[in-house]
């Protein structure tokens, strides 16, 4: 301080910047004193110097023992009594588990926010963010290992939320009837290690994977509709649950997060999805009764994929093919759009094939394109709310140049992002000590 002031008599200006930078490593330095300071435990009395081993014997105290730890104010000294068991040799600090500290030089304080710039951006981003916002002195791996241990304990709560849950042992969900409530899922590839893709087929043929799916689910409601009877999707309403995982583990872990937000209570209960085998198969199984809505978009993308193939090198010939054959699939004419794809003749057996694979694809999914029935009810046709959550949740996080995950450390994050972006972070956060 005695340098900046110094140099505002000389120049005459002052630099603010470098004053409030200035104060606030001092208020840290000051902080961290005095938090050194309560942190001094005392030994214990006489008659309180053993306590309760987890072998059934006892530990007796032996001295007190001090350790670094890293806190929101900066590095302090902590120092509490330390107690060992003659029986099984092993030894307790009874005050780190109040303080929060058992096995860890970082304070929870710290650990909170190296958990919110992991779940954010790329750990050494987050590192450089304490810095400048707390300037806290990390490591990029540090806030790495935090975020994940955090991630981790997110996830074993989860699964066993879904064990219960499979013993249906549900929450108790209360509250007012539910309009309408939306299950949306996706899935998109994760970049991975080599030794998560050991024996999996890539897409092309012939070449090993580069990437695991990441399942994503999200469930959301409405209420209104716009003037032109559009959906509204209710502000604030989505909720994410994500993993790499079997279709059969994440059905489950999809069903909790719908009963949580009040499938029970709701009047009108849709899932939206893309035309993938394991989405329908998800929402037979744990969303019966649910009304079924392939996305439109989806739908009409085949038709494009279809028309380029008839129509090479013929954008004209492409929009015409897809416009007539678009509107029958809009008013759900499914019986006409299969017989015009069944009167084509082709020489190639190969498009012969996609043709026949298309016409399965409008078939099998009629009763999902009844477009213009949900229309009337003022539903969503379109999955674009999966779709972002696709970039928000899982690939700005997970799949950024240079990124190659283990499936742990993934599933890791995706819990964390997860509970973080739904809003359930400091419930969290205070029941885990609990």
């Amino acid at each position: 301080m005695r340098v900046i002031f110094n140099g505002r008599h000389k120049t005459g200006h002052l630099d603010l910047e470098a004053v409030e930078l200035a104060m606030r490593s001092a208020m840290h330095r000051a902080g961290a004193a005095a938090l050194s300071e309560l942190l001094q435990f005392p030994a214990p009395a006489a008659d309180q110097r053993t306590i309760p081993c987890s072998c059934g014997h006892q530990a007796h105290y032996r001295e007190l023992r001090s350790k670094p730890v890293l806190t929101a104010v900066g590095p302090v000294q902590v120092s509490r009594p330390y107690y060992l068991c003659r029986h099984c040799h092993g030894g307790q600090f009874p005050a780190d588990v109040e303080l929060d500290l058992q096995d860890t030089e970082v304070s929870p304080g710290v650990r909170r926010m190296q958990a919110a710039v992991g779940q954010e951006a790329p750990f050494d981003h987050g590192r450089q963010q304490m810095k400048l916002l707390a300037n806290l002195e990390v490591t990029t791996k540090a806030v790495e290992r935090t975020a994940e241990a955090v991630g981790e304990d997110i996830a074993a709560r989860e699964r066993e939320e879904i064990r219960r849950a499979v013993q249906l042992d549900l929450p108790m969900v209360v509250g007012e009837p539910i309009p309408i409530l939306y299950v949306e899922l996706d899935g998109t590839g994760v970049p991975v290690v080599k030794k998560e893709t050991v024996g999996r087929p890539g897409k092309t043929e012939g070449q090993p994977a580069h990437t695991r799916e990441a399942k994503l689910g999200c469930v959301f409601t409405q209420t209104a509709w716009d003037k032109e009877g559009y959906a509204i999707r209710d502000p604030d309403s989505t909720t994410y649950v994500s993993a790499i995982e079997t279709a059969e583990e994440f059905g489950k872990r999809l069903y909790l997060e719908a009963w949580k937000r009040g499938w029970s209570r709701a009047a009108k209960k849709v899932v939206l999805g893309d035309g993938a085998g394991w989405i329908w198969n998800l929402a037979d199984q744990h969303f019966p009764g649910a009304m079924q809505i392939v996305d439109l978009f989806h739908a009409r993308q085949h038709l494009w994929e279809l028309a380029r193939r008839l129509h090479p090198n013929d954008e004209a010939g492409q929009n015409r093919w897809v416009m007539i054959h678009q509107d029958l699939l809009d008013r759900c004419k499914i019986k006409k759009l299969r017989a015009s794809l069944r009167s084509i003749q082709t020489p190639s057996e190969e498009l012969a094939e996609k043709i026949r694979t298309e016409i399965d694809y409008f078939v099998r999914n009629a009763k999902r394109m009844r477009y213009p029935k949900f229309r009337r009810q003022h539903l969503f046709v379109g999955t674009g709310v999966i779709e972002a959550g696709c970039k928000t949740v899982i690939g700005s996080r997970c799949k950024q140049s240079g990124m190659f995950w283990t499936v742990r450390g993934a599933n890791a994050i995706l819990a964390l992002r997860c509970c973080q972006l739904n809003g359930r972070f400091e419930d969290y956060w205070e029941a885990r000590r609990a």
